[in-house]
């Protein structure tokens, strides 16, 4: 079956800004700030209450775009040109923003890297898109970055946290004139054990995100909030909602609860989410005290990127008085699905919402032919917010994409008869943590590395907090004495493996269950045990 979801009306981007299918991100920022200059774009919500001494800053829709000319003019001066690869690993903050804007107006070509990836990630990603500038927050989060980056032999390093490069916009060559070449690097560890570099165009991030704000039916009167990596693809695919509909969004350096729900509670914020862990931690804070509702303001949780109980939904509309949307996207196509608010109870708790305007699912058997509605198959994509394909990977258009051009995901699902997409499992051996991708072959071979281990299967098992959770299960040889968690982590840590990739938990078996011809380890049983 192939779902299209269109609309009478026009484009949503056309629509809401007065621009072209072909528009770029740098067109956007600049008419939303001729459109609105003194409106408030970001607030970065401080980690203490201003009464102790620390103050919230913000920037409005017009100082973004004149302090991301100075930038990058600043930038300009370096040596950054148009096409020029540029990687950055920085916190949420408005100078990350602003860096990232500034990277938009030149035509640069920008690679942004998850603030917490080390050595291992971060190096695959400077060599495989050859950076010829890297900008770092210095010593941050007790994590010396300029130091890893120096010892990886970055290029071009310069630190970003709180000073940027200024410089007069004059010197500027004009800005870039089409939204449809590849100017974005994301970065997702899919099936194998190195990241991939995901292709994106100013044009496709423009799709996922004017699509999603469509979808979530927001408003200028709307608050937002970035409580996760702005350089995770969530990051341009927000930022294109704050600029299609002008309203602002909270940003967290640093997210934790309680201490967040200060800033969502002064700014009044309407809008947050992120993932099914943000729900789960919304909720605990609600238990604390039932009777006073945790945020008065809000009406929306919205999020994605990791698999949803249906209990999840229920329990916030029923605890938090709020709605609950959630969707469906991927590194690849940041916005594929979306609960809508108008959306049935039953929809909006079961499924990932629908396609939105442009967006085409089919499901299909292997060999790609289209099954009908209510059977299982594989997740296929057709749409201007699907990637351009992966980096350094000239077969991958092979691999990737079906002769009618649709992205082959590895997911499966089915679609419902009013077009709703429902996720049943995932032929890649990801984990999906809080939404982020983890490549289970990867942490297993470092755990074959460790003495001790004969074998070692890593799966990820449901949790309501996570998502899912990363598990090791490990085959020792005869005579080793057990190892712990504590251990295993320590090895991986020292390893260079992210701490989010880290087992959470740890089993020891005798032997792992296999099949009969190749002897392949059967994850499924794994799975079936320790869920």
């Amino acid at each position: 079956m192939t779902t299209t979801r269109t609309a009478a009306t026009a484009d949503a981007t056309a629509t809401a800004t007065g621009l072209g299918r072909s528009a770029t991100f740098w067109e956007l920022i600049a008419r939303r700030a001729a459109l609105t200059p003194a409106a408030t774009v970001l607030i970065e919500a401080a980690e203490q209450a201003p009464a102790e001494g620390a103050a919230d800053r913000t920037l409005t829709f017009g100082a973004l775009r004149d302090r991301a000319e100075r930038v990058a003019a600043g930038l300009y001066g370096m040596g950054v040109r148009p096409g020029t690869v540029v990687a950055w690993q920085l916190p949420t903050r408005i100078e990350t923003v602003l860096l990232s804007a500034a990277l938009a107006r030149l035509g640069a070509v920008q690679s942004p890297v998850i603030p917490f990836y080390r050595d291992r990630e971060v190096g695959f990603a400077l060599r495989e898109s050859k950076a010829e500038f890297f900008a770092v927050p210095g010593f941050w989060r007790g994590f010396d970055h300029t130091a890893m980056a120096h010892r990886l032999g970055a290029r071009g390093v310069f630190e970003a946290y709180a000073n940027l490069p200024d410089g007069d916009p004059a010197v500027l060559p004009p800005p870039p004139a089409d939204g449809t070449s590849v100017r974005w690097i994301y970065w997702t560890s899919g099936t194998t054990s190195d990241p991939k570099g995901v292709l994106h165009t100013d044009r496709s991030l423009i799709a996922g995100g004017s699509c999603l704000a469509h979808a979530l039916r927001l408003t200028p009167a709307d608050v937002g909030s970035m409580a996760f990596p702005y350089a995770h693809i969530a990051g341009p695919d927000y930022t294109v909602m704050l600029l299609l509909y002008g309203f602002p969004a909270v940003l967290f350096e640093k997210f934790a609860m309680p201490e967040a729900l200060a800033g969502y509670r002064r700014h009044h914020v309407t809008v947050a989410g992120g993932s099914t862990a943000f729900y789960s931690m919304f909720l605990a804070e609600q238990r604390k005290d039932p009777s006073v509702k945790l945020l008065p303001s809000l009406r929306l949780l919205a999020g994605g990127g990791a698999p949803k109980p249906p209990e999840i939904y229920h329990a916030v509309v029923r605890e938090l008085g709020c709605q609950l949307t959630h969707g469906y996207g991927m590194t690849e196509v940041p916005m594929i699905t979306m609960g809508s608010p108008d959306d049935t109870p039953e929809n909006l708790a079961t499924t990932e919402g629908r396609p939105p305007q442009g967006m085409s699912i089919r499901i299909t058997t292997p060999d790609g032919t289209p099954l009908p509605a209510g059977t299982d198959g594989e997740v296929r994509l057709r749409g201007e917010a699907v990637c351009q394909g992966y980096l350094n990977r000239p077969d991958s258009g092979e691999e990737t994409f079906d002769a009618d051009g649709y992205l082959i995901t590895g997911d499966l699902g089915h679609l419902t008869p009013s077009g709703h997409l429902v996720l049943t499992g995932r032929s890649k051996d990801v984990i999906i943590r809080k939404g982020e991708n983890i490549s289970a072959k990867e942490v297993e071979d470092l755990l074959h590395q460790l003495p001790g281990v004969a074998d070692a299967a890593v799966i990820g098992l449901p949790d309501e907090e996570r998502g899912e959770r990363v598990c090791a299960v490990v085959e020792q040889p005869p005579g080793a004495a057990p190892l712990t968690l504590p251990q295993v982590t320590a090895y991986l840590r020292s390893q260079g493996l992210s701490p989010h990739k880290l087992p959470e938990q740890l089993e020891l078996v005798d032997a792992l269950p296999r099949n009969d011809a190749l002897r392949k380890v059967l994850k499924y049983r794994l799975r079936e045990r320790y869920s």
